[in-house]
């Protein structure tokens, strides 16, 4: 009998690039065999004698392949972030994607005074168009287009504590799959975040995001929205958007 076929996973795929990139010392480990027995590396030596490993043919038109399924990700992913974010805006808030924010979370002792600063990165963070600290009701969107992204996702609590700290609510906005169904359930989301999917071009709220009062926002969350750029509706060239819709963007008074 022959050997079953070598199941091919991401970090594979992450792996023959950092070959492709390199000068090809083998790191001898299990993903390198995986790949040499596919066929996606193979071994030669240098003039000094030397075993380097050096991606194939075939290895260059797995990564291509893998680097199209990346990108179609990415796409449908930034896709739905700038979906959210039109959302957010036309509801009359203040919408930052790309922020890297500190936040708190419970650190490994049982002692819930123990904790820990964490970077978390959402995808859509907003406030209320607001002058008073205790009405900004900040929220976070987390956007997942992938169910192995999702399922990776929620196996990380401390990320998901981040975000909380972050925001007085949290959302997970689930896109769907080729079917066209939602890429998971809300049972399958922990219940202190709330769920909302995308289907057929609009958004279905399944279940509310539990809200946490917020009296004010720390002075570190401040300063990163100082160094970000607010999104605004025209940057997302929506044919939807109107001079109204602009000139509310700019915070000007189209009546005035």
């Amino acid at each position: 009998m022959g050997n079953p076929p070598v199941t091919l996973k991401r970090i594979h795929a992450q792996r023959l690039r950092e070959v492709y990139r390199s000068a090809g010392w083998p790191y001898q480990d299990v993903v390198e065999i995986d790949l040499l027995a596919a066929g996606l590396l193979e071994r030669v030596f240098t003039d000094s004698g030397h075993a380097v490993v050096r991606v194939t043919d075939a290895g260059i038109a797995h990564l291509a392949s893998a680097t199209q399924v990346n990108r179609q990700a990415r796409s449908a992913h930034e896709t739905l972030v700038d979906k959210v974010v039109e959302s957010m805006l036309r509801d009359g808030r203040i919408a930052w994607t790309g922020l890297s924010l500190r936040a708190k979370v419970p650190g490994a002792a049982v002692d819930t005074h123990d904790l820990k600063w964490k970077i978390c990165q959402p995808d859509v963070y907003s406030i209320r168009n607001s002058s008073r600290q205790d009405y900004l009701e900040p929220v976070v969107h987390e956007i997942k287009v992938s169910r192995a992204d999702l399922l990776g996702d929620l196996k990380r609590p401390e990320k998901r504590a981040a975000y909380l700290d972050a925001g007085g609510q949290c959302w997970y906005v689930l896109g769907c799959d080729h079917r066209g169904h939602p890429i998971a359930k809300a049972n399958e989301i922990p219940i202190e975040c709330g769920v909302m999917t995308f289907q057929n071009n609009q958004f279905e709220v399944t279940r509310m995001a539990p809200k946490r009062t917020i009296s004010q926002l720390p002075f570190w969350v401040w300063m990163e929205l100082a160094k970000a750029t607010p999104r605004r509706l025209s940057d997302l060239d929506s044919p939807q958007v109107t001079l109204t819709d602009r000139l509310q963007a700019l915070s000007i008074n189209p009546e005035s």
